[in-house]
Order: structure tokens, then sequence, then C-alpha cells
């Protein structure tokens, strides 16, 4: 792979409505986008998730243009790479910052399958045709919005409905949640927002049949989950704890959770997601593709990702009308009755919208 050029563009797209966790709430998405250029002139893209604030994790857009600008890109621009797997271990000196590690790996990986005229899935191994997708929703003003929106999103076949929760908006949300939906497969995503104290609240969601509890406690923790789970019937689900196979594998053995949820950007790359996935599988630990609200290019990585085998559990890939009024790729991402269709051409399978991301950009530099 001869890498000639790489561009950073800080981006901005206005999300259609405010999406709100247990930390924060975004009304826009701001992020890098990050596209590496061969001698062809053949291009791959990639996506950094890194919030604008440090509310997810410690890094950020600024913290993770400087990784870039500063150390990554000069070392991709002066190392030779035959494969984007390689990149783990150039990489390796340079401690944590997965979320800007992982957006340069995705381009890379992108640029691969395109030189290799393959789709993006078939260069990670992936076997599926088709996904089923979930959808998150944030938390809501009023008890009236939520059930409407879990109507909708029930009556366009998305396979699961994560709710966010925390305290005080937890309980007696997922109770109501139930009465009006019995029977449809219901998740709460805490981010973090709880402690062993909880633990009583936490037990009363045993009562409402829910796949699972994402990430109740800290958000660097595996210790205190293992004591939940020991008390909990619903499973734990990992998110913000693990960054890389070493965690997830001692999560496991530590029984800390029985579901791991996989964020590219969170784990590092999609090398990184893999292993991670590989491991889940040898310990049948079902695994799931969390989202970070992504644009196009950054969904049609998680896409790719999730046709590889123990994705047994819906993603939060959603449609890209489920957030944006125009995304950055051609075609856009759809769900049909709760599936997306794997795309077929080389790379990340969608063309990019060159004229909206012009659009889009508030900045761009250029590294030769």
């Amino acid at each position: 792979m001869n890498i000639k050029q790489i561009i950073l563009r800080h981006m901005k797209m206005k999300l259609l409505s405010p999406f709100t966790t247990s930390f924060m709430t975004l009304k826009d998405k701001e992020f890098i986008l990050i596209e590496v250029i061969n001698d062809d002139g053949l291009s791959g893209w990639g996506e950094s998730v890194a919030l604008t604030i440090p509310l997810y994790n410690e890094e950020t857009l600024k913290t993770n243009w400087h990784i870039l600008e500063d150390f990554l890109i000069p070392i991709v621009l002066k190392n030779p790479i035959s494969h984007p797997q390689e990149i783990n271990y150039i990489f390796s000196h340079i401690k944590g910052n997965n979320m800007a590690k992982s957006s340069i790996e995705g381009a890379i990986w992108d640029l691969y399958a395109k030189e290799q005229d393959i789709p993006l899935a078939q260069a990670l191994g992936g076997k599926l045709t088709a996904i089923e997708v979930g959808i998150s929703i944030g938390i809501q003003e009023n008890m009236s919005d939520l059930l409407s929106l879990i109507d909708q999103y029930f009556q366009e076949g998305y396979k699961r409905i994560k709710l966010k929760i925390k305290p005080n908006l937890d309980v007696e949300i997922i109770r109501q949640v139930r009465q009006h939906f019995p029977d449809i497969s219901l998740m709460a995503d805490a981010n973090s927002a709880y402690t062993l104290q909880d633990m009583d609240r936490l037990k009363e969601l045993d009562n409402f049949n829910l796949m699972m509890i994402e990430q109740p406690l800290a958000h660097d923790d595996i210790i205190d989950h293992a004591q939940l789970q020991k008390h909990l019937n619903t499973p734990i689900c990992l998110d913000e704890s693990i960054h890389s196979v070493e965690d997830a594998r001692k999560a496991i053995q530590l029984g800390s959770c029985r579901i791991i949820n996989i964020k590219i950007g969170r784990v590092g790359g999609l090398t990184e997601a893999r292993k991670i996935h590989d491991l889940c599988l040898s310990y049948n630990i079902p695994v799931w593709c969390g989202g970070m609200l992504e644009s196009g290019i950054g969904r049609a990585h998680n896409i790719a990702l999730t046709t590889l085998p123990n994705f047994t559990l819906p993603g939060d890939t959603a449609a890209s009308s489920r957030y944006w009024d125009h995304d950055i790729i051609l075609p856009e991402v759809t769900v049909n009755k709760g599936i997306i269709t794997i795309p077929s051409l080389p790379g990340i399978g969608y063309k990019v919208n060159n004229a909206k991301i012009k659009e889009l950009t508030l900045f761009k530099k250029t590294y030769n």
C-alpha cells in the first residue's frame, strides 16, 4: 500500500433531534473525517468518533487532531504498510488515544479493500449478507414522547429498542414501557451512572425481562461489575470498560459481564475489534456493535464489522435518516424491517457525497 497523502477534515452535522444520555445532550455532531490517498489517487475513508468534550472517555476532537497530526499521520507516511493489520503494531508505542488510532486505521482498511476490489466486510472475514439492527433512544422529556418513539421504531421493524437511563429516570420508565410493549426486545443503557450502592435499584430491573443492562457502573471498572452481575439475573453488557482484547479477556474471566458491546473507535480500530469478537466467540459471549452517532462513513464501518459471525445481537446501526437530514454517503444507509443489506461495492460499500462533505467541512488540512 503506497499512501502518498492524508487529509483531515473538521466536520459538523446537525442532528435531526437532540440526543440525551445520562451525561450529556447533543444537538450537533462535530467529528474528524480522514481521507487516505494512494499513488493511484484511490481514497480510503475513516471517521473519528471522539466528542468535543471528554464525557464518554478522555479523548476529544481536538486531542484526536493533535495525535493524528503530530504522531499518527507521520508514522503512516514514513512506514511501508502491506496490510491494515500492521497499523496496530506500528502505533503500539503511542499509548491510548484509541479513537484517533481507529480513525486512520479504518481509512486504511477501506483503502486496502478498494485496492483488492472487495467489500470491507469480506476483507474482515465477514460472511453475512444482511444484519439485524436495533435503535437507541435518548432520555425523553416525557413518557408520552418516549412511548410514541418506541411505537414508531417498533412499527418500522427495528429488532431491539435501547433506552438510556440514569438514577430516578430508570425503573418506573422501564415499568411503563413494559406495560405498553410487553413483548419487544428491550435493553437499558446506563452509561456508568450507577454505583454498587444502587444495587437494589438495579435489581428491580430484573422484573422487566431486559436483554441486558449496559455499563451500569464506572467507565473503567470490571471488579464491581463482577460483584453486581452475581446479584442480577439480567445480563450485564460492558461498553466503556473494554478498550482491548486483554480488557475483554479479564472481564470475561472475572464474570464482569455476559455480553460485550464492541465499538470500533473505543477499542482502537477494526483489527482489535475483530480480536475481541474472536475471543468472545471462543467463550460463547455474544457481541453487538454499538454506535457513536456516526456519519454514514463511520456507520459503514460498523455495518462491515457486524457481518462477523458472533455479532448475534442487533446493534445500534440505525438508518441515516434516524439522525441526519442528509448524510455524507450515497446511497444513505437504509433499514428495511430491521434489516440492513450489506453493500457489495469495494471498500465500505458506499460512495462519498463529495458535495455534502465540502458543504459540512469547517476546516481542512492536507499532509504529504
